[in-house]
């Protein structure tokens, strides 16, 4: 992070296309457009970008301004929200100086240009932030293909634009990755359109891999290892008799519904266990969330330059998941899983915008808490082969014992159907006694804990009175 002499320079710096000054303290689309903007870095300064709250335009400091924990908190979570996508590199600290306190966001400029926050390109003109031309916006492109070395962004060279499904693409992705708006008056061709996402290669003039990969009609024709192979055995090894087959070959956009649809039909069941001699209670063998989630992790993460492909093996005690690739860059066995990093950044941007991915860094977290809810043993991850990296789970046998005075009573596990009904139900403000009618619960507490806290943190949903937050009258609407 700067010091405190720098900082004190750069408040009265000329270099006004690095410094956003602001004593704003709630206004969290102007944080994000400025943080998306330093991101950007159009001048190609390949110099850190600075929001400082608690300054004036003028660059002096606002006598008595405080920055208190909640703010560093709120500050610190845009980076990871899921609206700036790619996610930016950025630190947050407080400063105190005799005058008041100072909260400043450092961002570095992001080698995969163009950043976007919510669909759109916000870059900084001088002292202005505002919303990339086209021409601005295709510089930015081709320096990503210049900085990037990642496979989902080099090009395939075998590939022409008619082995995509350029519908999908053009009415099924891009609608979703930008702003409509954007969109609307963006009169550039399909291939431009397609290389400012990573899908295009302006100058070997093909598709990228990533491109293959989402959405070729044969991705195994370009990539061999591009598809996630099933089996059942019917006992504990792979010596025993294999009870079913399936392999899944179809570009990403086409085989994830399927992937996910198997999965609730072959591999998640439920049976009826008996409790006493008269009651019974059904017992589901694996939470389908949590397998979706792991499966997805696969797909992201995975090294498609590897012939190898997904291994999603079910026995008879186990289900076994296995991807080509280790843990990838800043991720280590000493820190996984509170540190991740991206193989595929432009398959997990685009896994991101077609809704599959909404918490980063928060999936495997999210698949213990959802193992344990359902009574599953502690989940296994295999980092310490180099090559692969493997999850083993076991299933749920017994019904799960319940507290005395709590019988009967379930416990919420939210599910993205759910929070994705939420959303749509609260495009219009709703009250919290709505909403609960709406989603069939009662319990208002663990309600707001389970549900509508991610969602308030995420930034999908906000207060329409966010000064009084336990107001009567308070309603939340869809953001």
């Amino acid at each position: 992070m700067i010091t405190k002499e720098e900082l004190r320079q750069l408040l009265k710096s000329t270099e006004t296309y690095r410094i956003e000054r602001t004593v704003s303290t709630g206004n969290k689309d102007k944080f994000s457009e400025a943080i998306c903007a330093f991101s950007n870095d159009l001048p190609g300064s390949h110099k850190n970008g600075y929001l400082i709250i608690g300054a004036e335009d003028d660059g002096e400091i606002k006598p008595g301004f405080k920055v208190t924990d909640a703010l560093l908190k709120n500050i610190a979570a845009l980076r990871s929200d899921g609206n700036i996508l790619p996610i930016p590199t950025m630190s947050v600290d407080r400063y105190e100086f005799p005058e008041g306190e100072l909260l400043v966001c450092e961002v570095q400029p992001s080698p995969m240009t163009p950043v976007r926050y919510r669909g759109r390109v916000f870059v900084r003109i001088g002292p202005r932030r505002d919303i990339a031309s086209e021409d601005e916006e295709r510089i930015l492109t081709e320096r990503r293909t210049a900085n990037m070395a990642t496979f989902d962004v080099t090009p395939c060279l075998r590939a022409k634009l008619s082995d995509l499904n350029v519908d999908m693409i053009r009415n099924g992705y891009l609608p979703k990755a930008v702003d409509a708006d954007v969109l609307a008056a963006d009169n550039r061709s399909l291939e431009e359109q397609m290389a400012s996402v990573g899908l295009y290669d302006m100058d070997s003039h093909c598709p990228t891999n990533a491109a293959v990969i989402l959405f070729a009609h044969r991705p195994k024709q370009f990539i061999p290892g591009a598809y996630v192979q099933y089996v059942k055995f019917g006992g504990t090894d792979k010596a025993s008799e294999i009870l079913n087959e399936r392999v899944f070959t179809s570009c990403l956009f086409d085989q994830l519904p399927k992937l996910d649809t198997f999965t609730e039909n072959s591999v998640v069941t439920t049976r009826p266990v008996p409790v006493t001699a008269f009651r019974e209670e059904q017992v589901v063998n694996y939470p389908r969330e949590a397998i979706r989630e792991l499966l997805l992790n696969a797909v992201m993460h995975r090294d498609y330059s590897s012939n190898m492909p997904i291994r999603y093996y079910e026995f008879s005690d186990r289900l076994e998941i296995m991807n080509a690739g280790g843990l990838y860059g800043k991720a280590r066995p000493e820190n996984f899983p509170h540190v991740n990093d991206y193989r595929n950044p432009i398959i997990a941007e685009a896994l991101k915008n077609l809704g599959y991915v909404n918490m980063f860094n928060r999936g495997v977290s999210r698949v213990k808490e959802l193992f344990k809810e359902n009574g599953n043993p502690p989940i296994d991850f295999n980092v310490d082969k180099i090559t692969v990296f493997e999850v083993v789970v076991k299933p749920n046998n017994e019904v799960k014992k319940v507290k005395a005075g709590h019988k009967g009573r379930k416990k919420l596990i939210p599910s993205q159907t759910e929070f994705n009904k939420l959303l749509q139900y609260c495009s219009v403000p709703r009250t919290m006694p709505e909403i609960l009618g709406f989603m069939g619960y009662s319990d208002r507490t663990k309600f707001r804990n389970k549900y509508l806290k991610p969602l308030l943190d995420e930034g999908k949903i906000e207060m329409t009175n966010p000064e009084h937050p336990r107001s009567s009258i308070q309603k939340y609407k869809t953001v």
